[in-house]
């Protein structure tokens, strides 16, 4: 997760420029300085790490958005997103190459100067911060249980040990917290994760395997209902909701703000663009699969996050043990994921807040008490947000769509070099509107309902 250029000179980095340091070469002079002796990455690791980037705790919402768009709306969102998203990066893509920056960060430092790239760093801030807490409350959902709309939903542990003071959603948290993420972020460079983001991969792999089993299963068995198809549109209130998973899928196709760094890890980095493409498709065909499942299994029973769905009885042989085997292979997968994504947070609020400091990794305090104070927020914003839904509608009508669809259609409307078509324009135009439109409506249907929830009741 990049946010400046990083020049070839022979001088100590700062904490802004160190930020490619540890995922890529560097050079000084003529002689050029590798880490680990890395060479460049191969395609398929490349399509990985993107894949790797955009899924993440996103796709626990997408059932939850089937229930409200219905399946055929639902599923051309998805495709739609991914179209768009492809869109966007390749603008980024192609006026790096014009304006030979090597990160987003550099590229909108190009186009609006310094303003930009501090607007940058925090939106990155934002969602990076979002997304974390969204991290957290699946595992409390997971391990702990929910109490969504009066019904309680039965967490692994409270299941298997019953209810106790050390396996309350709090307690868990704390636990979770001080044995596992702050272990995981002491760790000062990023390739000394590589051993537990492959494990992480797997354990998502397990829970994508099990959870289209156990629909297959039923659908032929005859257990579950046909889903609902189309969206069920009754009044104005139930129309304006419609637009409240725009954030979430907005949100599930976020990667840009890595894609340079994958781009400078190839070694040829022109094979960028099929990259993307190949990432995004893989990606979307596991969204369209676990939305299709997930919805399937649940129905309209689906709950925001789709986790807290399997604590009830499946009617299939060995139920139980699959209920448990998805939930804690998921919540595994997630802290596994937890440092990866709090790596570049830690070193972009570095950046913002010292950026004339010396290299991060350089100073024992700065390190430690950025990622104690960055770890205290996560924590206490997992415990204060009641839902991973309410934290994607914010992060994703905010930060995400101004990293996924603003900022690159900005730069496109800015065009300093001329390099922009027509067709760019109308595209770029129609991405901001698009997304001031549609998240300005969610946000507005967010707050209402809220509004009428906590309204007096005569």
């Amino acid at each position: 997760m990049t946010i400046q250029d990083v020049a070839p000179i022979p001088r100590r980095c700062s904490s802004s420029d160190d930020v490619l340091a540890p995922l890529l070469p560097t050079t000084q002079g003529d002689e050029e300085v590798t880490h680990d002796e890395f060479n460049g990455a191969s395609f398929s690791g490349a399509v990985f790490n993107l894949a790797t980037t955009i899924i993440g705790a996103g796709i626990m919402a997408l059932p939850a958005t089937m229930k409200i768009l219905g399946l055929v709306l639902g599923i051309t969102m998805i495709v739609v997103m991914a179209f768009l998203s492809d869109a966007s990066i390749e603008f980024l893509l192609r006026f790096s190459k014009v304006k030979k920056s090597k990160s987003y960060g550099g590229l909108m430092g190009d186009s609006f100067g310094k303003p930009g790239k501090v607007l940058l760093q925090v939106a990155v801030l934002v969602n990076n911060i979002g997304v974390l807490i969204v991290y957290m409350i699946i595992i409390g959902d997971v391990l702990a249980g929910k109490t969504e709309d009066g019904i309680h939903h039965y967490g692994v542990l409270e299941g298997w040990f019953g209810h106790h003071w050390w396996n309350g959603r709090l307690a868990i948290l704390i636990i979770t917290t001080l044995g596992v993420f702050a272990p995981l972020a002491c760790f000062k460079r990023i390739d000394s994760l590589r051993f537990t983001s492959a494990l992480s991969v797997a354990l998502a792999v397990v829970f994508l395997i099990i959870t289209a089993g156990i629909s297959i299963m039923k659908f032929i068995n005859g257990g579950v209902a046909m889903p609902r198809l189309l969206p069920d549109v009754s009044d104005l209130t139930s129309f304006l909701n419609l637009f409240t998973v725009v954030p979430v899928l907005v949100t599930a196709f976020i990667c840009h703000y890595n894609v340079h760094s994958v781009q400078n890890e190839l070694d040829d980095p022109s094979q960028i663009k099929p990259v993307v493409r190949s990432a995004l498709v893989l990606c979307s065909s596991v969204y369209i699969m676990i939305s299709i499942f997930g919805f399937l299994l649940f129905g309209d029973d689906t709950l925001d996050d789709v986790l807290s769905n399997f604590d009830t009885d499946l009617g299939i042989p060995l139920g139980s043990v699959l209920n448990d085997a998805v939930r804690v292979s998921y919540a595994l997968h997630l802290m596994l994921v937890f440092p990866i994504v709090f790596y570049p947070l830690r070193i972009n609020i570095d950046g913002l807040l010292f950026p004339s400091a010396p290299s991060l990794t350089s100073s024992n305090v700065r390190f430690g008490c950025l990622s104690a104070g960055l770890i205290s927020v996560i924590f206490l914003g997992a415990n204060c947000i009641p839902s991973i839904w309410d934290a994607f509608q914010f992060t994703g009508a905010t930060a995400a769509v101004c990293l996924g669809f603003i900022f690159p259609a900005s730069i496109i409307l800015k065009d300093r070099h001329g390099k922009a078509s027509s067709r760019d324009t109308i595209l770029a135009v129609f991405m901001v509107v698009l997304a001031v439109l549609a998240n300005a409506i969610a946000i507005y249907s967010d707050a209402y309902a809220l509004f009428k929830r906590n309204a007096p009741r005569e």
